[in-house]
């Protein structure tokens, strides 16, 4: 094989939109998984990308902001180079106001979206009404709306972008092989073992995390959040359902009661699914680093090696 600039170790959607990203600055890359693309928590079902509240501003947040208002133009380069759909789509978000407290602290968040998303997207409070057969259940009849979260079908979206890396010259190897040039770890929750285990430091662990598909097709409406639950509408005709949290599990890909509790709460908040049928139900690890914050820098102490990972659940 020919010379690479950068290695990029795994091929989760974080390894592999690094590879995309390296490649796009003119680098010889290639992408190592011992599986295949998206054979961990990047096969999931959920693929919610949605913000964080508009209040307390930090750079975490207006990190997350900038990767939100490029997403769009990112796929779109993605599909364009591959021929394949990704699922992307800036859908928006309903969420229900439980009480007169959240719905004075939601109609305060108006102002402060205005001025912290800059007027490229809106923090709104409407009535439930506006939104017959897909509101959530809200004791206020109010609902948030948002504009700026998006949805991505995420085995759609993987397979998009490892066809569009192929299409550009990049190497996707499955198996052992040595890494050349620069090597960015982006090797999910067995990284974070590795990392972990090098630092002789807690760096984060898996946190294993269940979820279900649903056959109903309302693709173009908002995802909703409601009762810690994520409902989002795919372009597929179908809708993601998640997710459990899990620190303390023995089977990492199984399936059980906790998963059904979360449907369970899904069709209560929204009553509309309780017609759907559930197709597929899906259990994964996930990477959380010390924080929900993404891990993205050098590795200490071992020079010309990066790590990609962490990101639990902002989008």
């Amino acid at each position: 094989m020919a010379m690479v600039d950068v290695t990029v170790m795994g091929a989760g959607i974080f390894g592999l939109s690094v590879a995309w990203a390296c490649r796009a600055r003119g680098a010889a890359v290639r992408v190592i998984d011992p599986y295949r693309p998206g054979a961990g928590s990047s096969g999931g079902t959920v693929g919610a990308l949605s913000p964080h509240t508009p209040e307390n501003w930090n750079a975490k947040k207006q990190f997350q902001l900038e990767s939100l208002m490029m997403a769009g133009r990112f796929w779109a380069g993605v599909e364009a180079a591959s021929g394949l759909a990704s699922g992307y789509g800036r859908t928006g978000r309903l969420q229900p106001i439980a009480d007169d407290a959240a719905l004075a602290l939601a109609r305060a968040r108006e102002t402060t979206a205005a001025e912290l998303w800059r007027g490229e997207a809106e923090w709104r409070v409407v009535p439930a009404a506006a939104h017959p057969d897909w509101a959530p259940l809200s004791a206020t009849g109010y609902l948030v709306h948002d504009s700026l979260s998006a949805r991505l079908g995420p085995r759609r979206a993987v397979e998009s972008l490892a066809q569009a890396l192929r299409c550009r010259g990049v190497d996707i190897v499955t198996g052992m092989a040595e890494p050349e040039g620069a090597v960015v770890w982006a090797a999910g929750h067995a990284g974070l073992a590795a990392l972990a285990a090098d630092l002789a430091a807690p760096v984060g662990a898996g946190v294993k995390g269940q979820s279900a598909l649903l056959a109903l097709d309302v693709r173009d409406l908002p995802q909703i959040f409601a009762d810690g639950v994520h409902v989002v509408p795919h372009a597929d005709g179908t809708v993601g359902i998640g997710s459990t949290t899990e620190r303390a599990y023995d089977d990492p890909a199984g399936t059980d009661d906790a998963l059904e509790a979360v449907i369970a709460r899904a069709e209560a908040a929204v009553p509309v699914l309780r017609h759907a049928r559930v197709i597929e139900r899906w259990a994964g690890v996930r990477p959380r680093a010390r924080t929900r914050a993404p891990m993205l820098g050098p590795w200490p102490g071992r020079p010309g090696h990066y790590v990609a990972n962490g990101g639990f659940k902002i989008g």
